[in-house]
């Protein structure tokens, strides 16, 4: 059983790949084949991901309304969460940005953009204070959004 999952872990690590060379696609304008050399993937395997993100002669569609899984600060740390869609995950790496900019600067501009909001049933955190506190212990990742699948050792 530990071999199979091995293979889905590395079926997930392929899939955010693939996800990553869409939005390089989306962000960069780039081409698939560019895209898929920056990710170090094939562009036939993202091809077979997401042929339905794609147009055309590998052109990007404006969203998408994939399955993501994505770290969402939450009062107890940094929790794995699915995100459903490209607009809901952008919205989550902009909100990661201003929390990134207050800790670093003080800068509570940001946050307020944010206020009541939610992604994946989960609230977004604006205050301030919390989140000092939250990385100050330690528990906010703020590096990396997206969720590492278990490693099978």
């Amino acid at each position: 059983m530990r071999n199979g999952n091995r293979r889905r872990g590395n079926k997930r690590d392929t899939y955010n790949r693939a996800l990553h060379v869409l939005a390089r696609m989306r962000r960069k304008g780039t081409s698939l084949t560019a895209a898929a050399r920056e990710e170090h993937i094939d562009p036939r395997t993202v091809r077979k991901h997401l042929r339905a993100e794609l147009r055309g002669r590998g052109k990007a569609t404006k969203a998408d309304r994939r399955k993501r899984e994505m770290l969402v600060p939450t009062t107890l740390g940094n929790s794995p969460a699915t995100v459903r869609g490209s607009k809901q995950a952008s919205q989550l790496g902009r909100y990661m940005s201003a929390v990134s900019r207050y800790l670093r600067t003080g800068d509570v501009d940001g946050l307020s953009e944010f206020e009541g909001q939610s992604i994946a049933g989960h609230v977004l955190i604006t205050d301030p204070d919390l989140l000092s506190s939250l990385a100050q212990a330690g528990a906010l990742t703020l590096d990396e959004i997206y969720a590492v699948p278990e490693a099978s050792s």
